[in-house]
């Protein structure tokens, strides 16, 4: 049997961008401690059972899996979530969105949509940050509605959950604020073939040529489904900023503007509606 240290060192040659933190995910994951038992235990001897597991997932890991479909969770914003083959994995820009939302001046009792949700991320990171919220959620999934339902049970049962694409299932409704991180990857993308997006879902990444389709779509529709002075917020790729800018204003929303991720990239668009 090998110690955690032993076991962690097996992981220096993943051809991943981040190995030493991958490890420390996938053995934590086996041995159900985290990554801070980890450097405090180095020694510890792992059971054959945990060690076979990690070994495995390893393996699959070289490979290319990612580390979020290996654990079936991955951590956004406050929220730990499932996530599964059928989702979008929660990325740290997405979280962009989430702040923007909620530096807004909404009613307490604001009704918001999220569209597309996938695992929840967003829909839950609102509501579980203003409980006053009426939030729903759609998606054209019943696969992801599926891991969305386990997280909304976990984290927050009052979100509602509708299936259907974009706006379909929300007919005649209106809300204070609409947020969306739809598909915005160009059909012809290179990354599309690199990384973790390999084993994600296509449906969830891929907006036609120039990846605008989806935004073009929900941004179109949004007025008529907007209260008056309502908000709606999109995230989008980082060279596309100036392209949604002037969708939005061609839909008529004024104030428009861009927020920019970490890593200053122009990453949220958006705009308030009459």
């Amino acid at each position: 049997m090998a110690s955690v240290r032993e076991l962690l060192a097996q992981a220096a040659d993943l051809p991943t961008e981040s190995p030493a933190l991958d490890a420390q995910l996938l053995l934590g994951h086996c041995l159900g401690r985290d990554r801070t038992w980890l450097y405090t235990w180095p020694e510890k001897t792992v059971e054959a059972e945990p060690e076979a597991r990690y070994r495995a997932l390893l393996e699959r890991r070289r490979a290319g899996e990612p580390v979020a479909h290996l654990t079936g969770q991955r951590d956004f914003w406050s929220l730990s979530l499932q996530v599964s083959a059928d989702t979008l994995i929660p990325r740290p820009d997405t979280e962009t969105l989430v702040s923007e939302a909620l530096a807004l001046a909404l009613p307490p009792a604001a009704r918001v949509l999220d569209l597309g949700t996938g695992t929840g991320a967003i829909a839950l990171a609102l509501a579980v940050e203003r409980p006053g919220w009426d939030v729903t959620a759609t998606d054209a999934s019943a696969a992801a509605l599926s891991v969305a339902r386990q997280n909304v049970a976990r984290h927050c049962p009052g979100v509602r959950l509708l299936e259907g694409s974009w706006y379909t299932p929300v007919a005649g409704e209106t809300f204070d604020l609409i947020v969306s991180n739809p598909p915005y990857i160009e059909e012809d993308d290179i990354h599309l073939g690199q990384g973790d997006v390999r084993f994600e879902p296509r449906s969830a990444l891929v907006a036609g040529v120039s990846g605008l389709d989806d935004l073009a779509q929900i941004i179109e529709s949004g007025p008529a489904h907007l209260r008056p002075g309502g908000y709606l917020l999109l995230e989008h790729g980082y060279q596309q900023g100036e392209a949604v800018r002037e969708l939005l204003q061609a839909a008529g929303f004024k104030a428009v503007a861009s927020y920019r991720d970490l890593g200053g990239n122009e990453r949220v668009s958006g705009g308030q509606g009459c």
